[in-house]
């Protein structure tokens, strides 16, 4: 057998067909290599062995004794249920208790007379020594009779750190330990990805050593320096990869887009009313300097809600069409595209009419390219980008069709990248003749840790300076449960703002609708009724037709309530935005369609309905659609959530700050890594297991720089065998190309 087959063996082979199947269906583990990699979460100690007369406070024990006597207590008018169980080992006495659920087992086998070893961390409660919850083994008629027997299962069991496996429903902690004991010969076989001069330089001990140590260790020590070394693995495999990527990508041919002075950029900039922010001169500086190069730029812009990121991309844009190429701007939703292409054809004015009457000669067209567009628009749309006449394109899905085809396709502008799948904006990037240069657009800021790992192929411009006379927001939960009459309020200062000569945005988790109610019952067929005070918590969230009709008849009477939700008509979404836009309208319910790129300077505030729905960073993209002229914004966060939940915590931490990269932080802590990683997007699972992108700079940072010095000096890997394999097996093809495309 080679040294990779042994871990690819399938575990039915060594497990059983049943355990395997359990594994493999819920655990999503298939071969050694797997459950190998399937790490403990934790570890619990067991003490030496102790007498029940010398039990040290607070720390952990093991006791060999028997049971004196257990009865079970009730409590909580009956409800609660406790076991107390007496031991005694001739020289003191002990008391353990059992909880909840927990009683049962122990019930039935620690019988009065029994002996049984027992671990746990001793405390005292009403005056009594006591175990809570001890784990115990206990010991049979022979091991009684034959005192060596004893010692010797004592001292298996006593003082060990017992591995706590993330486990199932199906299969318990301790079954995968049983399983784990049979695959771990194999981790002798172990290939190592490490260089052995990073390896020894490091100080890291070698990968089968790490998995023996973290599935069966000795010491603490052991742990420590297990984890340290497959926390560093982790990091440098993915580095590697992404490294790898941006290597690949400096050899690919681009058509270099130099500034042409006097021209389309140059007659833009002279019709800005206002001047650039220092962040906008410092983020286009890298962007141009990139768009200089023969090789395809691949940059994430990420900026704050607000701070001048669609500005920065038209001048991109327009730097690109003054060197002889085009710019497509891919956008997720209609609402976003018609947005963009609205707000750029009024920034540019003349200019946007390039060939057209009373255009500029310098200018050139700006299209507009959706599924909904009608045939005679869409046609002349294609014509324009075909024949180049069309500098700029602005579109949703639609821009990636085949029948799409370019003159000479330069750059490639992805906004709120995180709505679009791999495929697509990869598919977009194929129009080019020659690679085309990429700038990839977000709001939502990301830490420095997630885009070393998630967006490491790209080079990272951040935008973190908002332009001036932009407005203060300020935010505020409404616990709307506790106490009714601030929603009533909230209502009342909607009124006020409208009365004020400004507009406001409610928006709603649901939009209400046919389609929203066959997916409720689909949800809930086959589902047991759960009792009246849980159906209660578990109510539908909230919709904007049924809250839009409420307001208008009732704490919003007589002022003009408009609907938006992506399941409408396009042209009519696009009608309620240009008349919310031209303040026709003065209250928008919404869905989140207007999460993003939205811009009303007259529209000061926002109630978010069931905000405890949303997460962090979509509520503060949320927020982010008001204060954006010179009046203040308000942002109101209603939630039914208890006081001490974690999303009324959730809320309150929003309402707190401004700080968008403050909020990202709160919001991965309180996510699974695998979300963090994209795990939905990628459709495989997460290769990370100790690695926290969180928490792990300093190791990401470090590895990051091993990995560019380890693809400069051999991009191939031909000399890294070991690493080569390993690539393959963390990171399989669709999960690299996943972390290739961001």
């Amino acid at each position: 057998m080679d040294r990779v087959s042994a871990f690819d063996e399938p575990l039915k082979k060594l497990l059983g067909g049943a355990t395997a199947k359990v594994m493999a269906e819920h655990l999503d583990l298939h071969t050694v290599g797997d459950l190998l990699h399937h790490y403990p979460r934790r570890y619990e100690e067991r003490g030496r062995l102790t007498a029940l007369t010398e039990l040290p406070l607070d720390e952990h024990v093991t006791v060999v004794a028997q049971v004196a006597d257990a009865r079970i207590m009730m409590f909580n008018n009956g409800r609660g249920k406790r076991l107390e169980v007496t031991l005694t080992d001739g020289s003191g006495r002990l008391q353990l208790v059992f909880f909840g659920h927990g009683v049962h087992k122990p019930h039935k086998e620690l019988l009065p007379g029994r002996r049984a070893m027992f671990a746990g961390k001793v405390s005292v409660f009403n005056r009594k020594t006591q175990l809570a919850h001890p784990t115990y083994q206990l010991l049979d008629a022979r091991d009684e009779d034959d005192p060596a027997e004893v010692t010797e299962a004592v001292d298996a069991f006593a003082g060990q750190l017992l591995p706590i496996y993330p486990a199932c429903k199906q299969l318990d902690s301790w079954r995968i330990a049983k399983a784990v004991d049979t695959v771990l010969p194999s981790a002798g076989e172990a290939v190592d990805p490490l260089p052995a001069a990073l390896r020894e330089g490091r100080g890291f001990i070698p990968l089968p050593e790490a998995l023996l140590r973290i599935h069966r260790p000795q010491t603490k020590a052991d742990i420590a320096a297990a984890r340290d070394r497959l926390r560093w693995d982790e990091a440098f495999v993915l580095q590697v990869a992404l490294a790898r990527r941006r290597y690949a990508d400096t050899q690919l041919p681009a058509v270099a887009r130099r500034s042409v002075p006097g021209g389309l950029l140059d007659s833009f900039d002279a019709t800005l009313p206002f001047t650039l922010t220092e962040g906008q001169q410092k983020v286009t500086g890298e962007i141009f300097g990139a768009l200089a190069t023969e090789h395809p730029m691949h940059r994430l812009l990420q900026g704050e809600v607000g701070s001048g990121k669609t500005l920065v991309a038209l001048r991109a844009m327009l730097r690109v069409v003054d060197a002889g190429g085009q710019a497509a701007m891919l956008a997720p939703t209609e609402v976003l595209a018609q947005q963009h292409h609205r707000s750029i054809t009024e920034m540019m004015g003349e200019l946007a009419q390039g060939g057209m009457l009373g255009g500029s000669d310098q200018g050139t067209k700006v299209v507009l390219l959706t599924g909904s567009m009608g045939a005679a628009a869409r046609r002349q749309a294609l014509l324009d980008l075909v024949t180049g006449e069309a500098g700029i394109v602005i579109g949703t899905h639609a821009l990636i069709e085949d029948k799409v085809k370019f003159h000479d396709l330069g750059l490639v502008v992805v906004d709120e990248q995180h709505r679009f799948g791999v495929e697509q904006r990869d598919a977009l990037r194929s129009k080019g003749k020659q690679p085309p240069h990429l700038l990839v657009m977000t709001a939502t800021p990301i830490p420095r840790t997630v885009a070393m790992t998630v967006f490491g192929d790209l080079e990272t411009s951040v935008l973190d300076q908002l332009p001036a006379g932009r407005s203060p927001i300020a935010s505020h939960v409404v616990p709307a449960k506790d106490k009714p009459h601030f929603l009533s309020r909230a209502w009342e200062r909607v009124r006020e703002e409208v009365e004020n000569g400004h507009q406001a945005y409610v928006v709603c988790p649901r939009i209400g609708d046919d389609a929203d109610e066959a997916a409720e019952k689909k949800a809930k067929g086959g589902k047991k009724q759960a009792p009246p005070e849980e159906e209660a918590e578990k109510r539908p969230p909230l919709a904007v037709l049924d809250i839009a009709e409420q307001l208008a008849k009732g704490p919003l009477a007589g002022l003009r309530v408009e609907v938006l939700h992506g399941r409408m008509p396009p042209e009519e979404k696009d009608e309620v935005m240009r008349r919310f836009s031209a303040g026709r309208a003065d209250v928008l319910v919404a869905t989140t369609v207007i999460e993003v790129g939205v811009n009303v300077p007259n529209a000061t505030a926002m109630v978010i309905m069931d905000a405890d729905r949303f997460g962090v960073s979509q509520l503060h993209q949320l927020r982010g659609r008001v204060g954006r002229g010179s009046a203040p914004g308000l942002c109101l966060l209603v939630s039914e959530a208890h006081e001490a939940s974690p999303a009324r915590a959730r809320l309150s931490a929003v309402a707190a700050t401004l700080d968008g990269f403050e909020l990202s932080r709160i919001d991965l802590e309180q996510r699974r890594e695998g979300d963090v990683l994209g795990q939905a997007q990628s459709g495989v699972r997460s290769s990370l297991r100790v690695l926290s992108v969180i928490d792990d700079e300093e190791v990401i940072a470090a590895a990051r720089e091993e990995a560019v010095r380890v693809v400069a000096d051999d991009p191939g890997l031909e000399r890294l065998p070991e690493l080569r394999t390993a690539l393959d097996a963390l990171l399989d093809k669709e999960r690299e190309e996943y972390l290739d495309k961001g």
